[in-house]
């Protein structure tokens, strides 16, 4: 018997059951029509929550008051006090009164717009809306009726609560059974509905991430009833949530309704019910993971719904259907999803097998998705073999819509249910498939398969491969696609075929298994091809073809490179000599292409290699690791292979004129390769590879020097290398390296046309490139330990001359220059000429283009200063016997080549300006070498002069006025240097000789030509040197004298004034009286030639220089006087009256001296 409490209290609330509905009806009225005053939304937030926990106390105690209080009666009895017959009556009472509750609030879906509008409001907010409430509060009380029925039931097991009053009224007993499953069947219709009106607004790409409810109220009642319709499933007969859900969904969604049928749910409007099931099934599974605490449990064991889905999935692939792409694809992500949460299912793989069996051709595709909708063939075999890595893993993202199409759902289906299978039920589910799927596929099928169909093959058997028995289903594949005619198969195909092979080769080595027999399956196709490739290089269409299908294999060689951690698979089998074959049929990009994979296989190989040796991981370290005697065997193999097929072709590009740019990267990995693996390089090169290697690309003069610097610039700094050279006993490696970089820099115009002028952007970003190149070079070579050395003992920076080559190697020469002059004994100085000229190598020989074709400008003035300035730093080196040859050789082909001694042909002006601008620093070092040289110094001083011969006259001005910047005359520039020079005193000496005896030479009393410009030549020497030599007075001084004395020109009168005066004061202010006897000399000699006929012009000069220097004329007074009286002597006449007078004026002008002479002149008696 309860307690009276407990009576009075239930009795309290029963009998305020309307008051209940009166709740209700005032929070509905709570409702405004708007509203935008904030107090008063905070007014009505806090009235509307009162009245709704009001409502929910009242349910939470009926329901507490039914799971303490509630005590089954097994009949009732007259004899029963009241209070237990009212006990007794409680349940039938409570029945009714829920289901008139039931009939109050209606369906969900039939509330207002006002209403259900209060499910889109955040649950972030702090204030809600009437409507918020109410809608809760019938989400409330629709929960709470299906909880307090349960528990009813729950209470009064094995017992049918009758609810008495409402037996009669419509033919079927009301129950507390039959009271739970409506509610729970409108509850189910309500909330489909609620899912149904928010699946309008989802896209098919976005049905994964677009949840079916609005709010996470609604999504707590969805857990709630799964969890409790699961519950009682378990304990009775009664249906299971899933159960429920798949008889409402099929009534209501019906397509063939029967109009005589009576349905217990109206029509939910949809415009796709299909696809409305699987999202919404999908989601509703998602919810399983959920625990009774809200907590998501993603590893709990759920309930499947196979045989519904199976249904839909008939439905999705029934082609009376209509069912379109965008349309499927939605259900199968869907169904991806629910078999990576459910159990397997073999049926599902079945009926998706069955339609895509028959559909391999399709192009799966959306058509407004435009591009990205296109079905693509895979362009390498890497991305193909990624396709279906990805089908094969566990990440599945919400943008799978758009990357994947419904066939790759399908594989990623399949991969789920195959891995739930192998965890499972062991092999048996894989042999099913496979009959399934082997089953499908026959010579016919095969030869009906489009492109895409055969992707779409490959992509299969892929998958298969890579779930399940690899080498079977690479077997299988290999048998189906021999029933294909190779006559009858395109290119495209083909090409497909081999990147199908190469994806096959790539699961091969992800599993660390021999590639050998699929290899030799495709490298065999790819000889036959190669061979066509080659024949039909003179057929531009056949052979763009065919280069399609063959960088295919390229690209598939190296993917499966690349992608072997140890090279121990047998991938040397796809190295064969196709390879030989289609090496020379490349041309342009083909070639370029090649030696990049060539070099991705090589670094690969020398990397791996590597790695085994220096005991290092490279990649796969588990229990399937090679053991290294065989992996290295494998190594040498590959390492054959390439040298066999690949070499051979690269041997033969090293002496083009313009080879490929790659070529030098690739002999660069051939050299170091035959490092790491001298023994598999072929016989030609052996016993020492490495040496042979440099020889034949980096040392060899034939070589491009684009070539060389490139190849160079990976050698140099590989310390590998330098220290197998050494090992080697090769210590000439150093001058050898320096000697390629020395003709590098002087050919780096050897390709440029001679006379271009303007040069096209594609030659401009060559030039670029190559003097990139050439810097690099030159910072490698400036690092060389000999190099070095070189510049510290000279004291000179190479920090600067890193940046330019030009100047690196003009200091460069510079240092070495400095290094000699600095040495003592024989031996030193001996052994750095040999090192010298070991530098420089045959350096005429690097010029000779530059010679030959009269051009580019720029080559020629690179040639003659970087060789000017060799003979003028490397003097004291080419003085020495052993370089003698060589500077004879330098003069005979720069300085005085055969075109310069033809007076009768102009240079080419490029020539010419090169000469002008260095000729002094030929000059200079000639001049001192003529100083030095012991044994030719006769022929080198006639070389020197003829030099000066040669180039005095033609870069002679034609009129001596003041010359433009930058044109001063080279021999003087070279006589302007520094008297500390040595040989400059030499050079001034010879210049003189060569002006006087071939430019001051008068014909007779003709003088000779441009004598102005000769006369300012001299003139602005002595004015720059600010010296007088004994060669000034013995050479030129007399034809200066001859000049005043015969030409009346003003500016050559002027000129030789000048330089008059620059001899006579040059000789005052000389130390020590050889010039000042030497110039007594040459003006006594003046006086006794010229007296006689031109003695006004002698006097009128001796007047001149006795105003520069009196004491000179006073001691040529008895020259004078005795050329008087020879002259009058001659004249047979006495006395020359006129003459005399004029020499008494010169005489007056010298003081005491000359008085006196006067005096004798006049007491001469004859």
């Amino acid at each position: 018997m309860l307690p009276r409490a407990a009576q009075k209290g239930l009795k309290g609330h029963m009998l305020n059951h309307p008051a209940l509905r009166q709740q209700i009806y005032k929070l509905e009225n709570l409702i405004p029509p708007s509203l935008s005053d904030f107090g008063q939304a905070a007014e009505l937030h806090w009235e509307a929550q009162n009245i709704r926990q009001q409502c929910i106390q009242f349910l939470q105690y009926v329901k507490m008051f039914i799971f303490r209080y509630l005590v089954p009666h097994e009949a009732e009895d007259e004899l029963l006090h009241p209070f237990e017959k009212q006990e007794a009556q409680f349940p039938s009472l409570l029945v009714e009164e829920l289901h008139s509750l039931t009939l109050h609030v209606g369906h969900l879906h039939e509330l207002s717009s006002c209403v259900l509008g209060g499910l889109t409001v955040p649950p972030q907010a702090k204030l809600f809306s009437p409507s918020w409430h109410l809608m809760h509060l019938h989400l409330d009380i629709h929960w709470s009726l299906l909880e307090i029925l349960h528990l009813l039931g729950e209470k009064m097991p094995r017992q049918t609560v009758y609810a008495h009053r409402f037996s009669n009224l419509t033919g079927e007993n009301l129950t507390n059974i039959s009271l739970f499953e409506e509610h729970c069947g409108n509850l189910f219709y309500d909330l489909i509905s609620l899912a149904a009106s928010r699946y309008t607004k989802v896209r098919p790409s976005e049905a994964l991430t677009s949840h079916h409810y609005p709010c996470t109220c609604v999504k707590e009642l969805w857990i709630l009833l799964i969890h409790l319709l699961n519950h009682r499933n378990k304990g009775s007969l009664t249906e299971s949530f899933w159960s429920c859900l798949n008889n409402i969904l099929k009534d209501v969604f019906e397509k063939k309704r029967d109009t005589e049928a009576v349905f217990a749910f109206k029509p939910i409007p949809c415009k796709d019910s299909l696809t409305f099931c699987w999202w919404l099934i999908t989601h509703l599974a998602l919810l399983h993971h959920v625990d009774r605490n809200g907590n998501v449990d993603e590893k709990k064991p759920i309930d499947s719904n196979w045989s519904f889905v199976e249904d839909l999935l008939k439905q999705s692939i029934n082609s009376q259907t209509g069912i379109l792409e965008e349309q499927l694809r939605t259900h199968l992500q869907c169904c991806l999803t629910l078999s990576r949460i459910w159990d397997m299912n073999i049926s599902a793989i079945t009926i998706l097998w069955e339609h895509y069996s028959k559909n391999l051709n399709s192009h799966f595709t959306i058509p407004w998705f435009g591009l990205k909708g296109l079905a693509n063939i895979s362009k390498t075999p890497m991305s193909m073999y990624e396709s279906v890595k990805r089908c094969c893993g566990d990440i599945h993202t919400p943008d799978m819509y758009t990357t994947s199409n419904s066939y790759q759902f399908f594989l990623h289906i399949l991969v789920q249910v195959m891995k739930k299978a192998a965890k499972t039920n062991g092999t048996n589910p894989w042999k099913q498939i496979k009959g399934r799927i082997y089953s499908k596929f026959h010579q016919k099928r095969m030869r009906e398969l489009t492109e895409v169909g055969l992707q779409n093959f490959f992509h299969l058997f892929l998958v298969l491969a890579a779930i399940a028995e690899t080498e079977d289903v690479a077997s299988r594949v290999m048998e189906l696609l021999h029933f294909l005619s190779p006559v009858s198969t395109s290119l495209s195909l083909r090409a497909l075929i081999w990147k199908g092979y190469f994806a096959f080769m790539l699961t091969y080595v992800e599993r660390n298994m021999d590639i050998s027999v699929l290899a030799e399956e495709v490298s065999n196709d790819f000889h036959k091809k190669a061979k066509e490739f080659l024949v039909a290089r003179n057929d531009p269409l056949q052979k763009q073809n065919l280069w399609v299908l063959l960088s295919t294999y390229v690209d598939g060689v190296q993917e499966v490179f690349e992608t072997s951690c140890h090279l121990h698979l047998s991938e040397e089998k796809l190295l064969n000599d196709g390879f030989s074959m289609l090496l020379p049929g490349c041309r342009g990009a083909e070639l370029a292409r090649v030696f990049s994979f060539l070099q991705d296989v090589l670094f690969r190989l020398r990397t791996v290699h590597k790695h085994l040796n220096q005991g290092l991981p490279s990649g796969n370290t588990g229990p399937n690791a090679p053991l290294s005697s065989v992996a290295k065997e494998h190594h040498l193999a590959v390492a054959r292979a390439l040298w066999r097929n690949f070499f051979p072709f690269l041997k033969s590009q090293r002496m083009l004129q313009t080879p490929c740019s790659q070529l030098a990267d690739t002999a660069a990995g051939f050299t170091l390769m035959a490092l790491d693996l001298p023994s598999t390089c072929t016989s030609d090169l052996q016993p020492q590879p490495v040496l042979s290697m440099m020889q034949l690309f980096g040392w060899d003069d034939m070589v491009c020097p684009r070539l060389v610097s490139r190849y160079l610039s990976h050698l140099i700094q590989n310390s590998e290398l330098s220290e197998a050279l050494t090992r080697m006993g090769h210590m000439s490696y150093q001058p050898l390296l320096v000697q390629s970089w020395f003709r590098c820099v002087l050919q780096m115009f050897i390709d440029q046309p001679p006379d271009t002028l303007i040069r096209t952007d594609a030659e401009r970003t060559a030039d670029k490139a190559y003097m990139e190149q050439l810097t690099e070079l030159t910072r490698l070579i400036l690092k060389l330990p000999e190099v070095r050395d070189i510049f510290a003992k000279a004291h000179v920076d190479d920090s600067l001359s890193k940046q330019d080559p030009n100047d690196a190697v003009f200091q460069f020469v510079k240092a070495v220059g400095k290094n000699y002059s600095g040495l003592q004994t024989l031996a030193e100085k001996s052994a750095m000429v040999a090192k010298a000229l070991e530098y420089l190598g045959d350096v005429l020989k690097y010029v000779k283009p530059y010679l030959t074709k009269k051009g580019p400008a720029e080559g020629l003035h690179l040639t003659y200063r970087i060789i000017g300035c060799l003979v003028k730093s490397w003097a004291p080196i080419l003085a020495t016997s052993k370089a003698q040859q060589l500077l004879f050789r330098i003069i005979d082909c720069l300085l005085l080549p055969h075109a310069v001694l033809q007076q009768d042909k102009e240079l080419p002006a490029a020539m010419l300006s090169a000469i002008r601008e260095n000729l002094p620093l030929f000059l200079q070092g000639l001049s001192f070498i003529c100083c030095q040289s012991q044994t030719q110094g006769a022929y080198l001083n006639q070389l020197l002069g003829n030099a000066i011969q040669q180039y005095f006259g033609r870069f002679l001005s034609s009129s001596p006025s003041a010359p433009r910047a930058g044109q001063q005359h080279p021999v003087l520039l070279a006589m302007s240097s520094t008297t500390t020079i040595p040989g400059v005193l030499h050079l001034r000496k010879t210049t003189m000789q060569v002006i006087s005896e071939s430019y001051l030479s008068f014909k007779g009393h003709a003088p000779p030509p441009r004598l102005a410009s000769v006369l300012a030549f001299i003139s602005e020497a002595f004015r720059r040197t600010k010296s007088i030599e004994m060669c000034d007075v013995q050479l030129l001084l007399p034809s200066v004298l001859k000049c005043l004395v015969l030409v009346n020109e003003p500016q050559v009168k002027k000129l030789s004034t000048e330089i008059l005066q620059c001899v006579v004061e040059g000789c005052q202010a000389g130390s020590g009286g050889e010039l000042a006897t030497q110039l007594i000399s040459v003006f006594r000699q003046f006086i006794q030639d010229y007296t006689t006929v031109y003695d006004n012009q002698v006097y009128s000069i001796l007047e001149a220089v006795a105003v520069l220097d009196q004491s000179l004329v006073i001691s040529l007074i008895p020259a004078m006087t005795e050329a008087l009286r020879n002259s009058e002597y001659k004249q047979g006449l006495g006395r020359n009256a006129v003459q005399r007078e004029a020499y008494k004026r010169l005489l007056s002008l010298l003081r005491e001296a000359g008085q006196m002479e006067i005096l004798k002149l006049g007491n001469e008696t004859h």
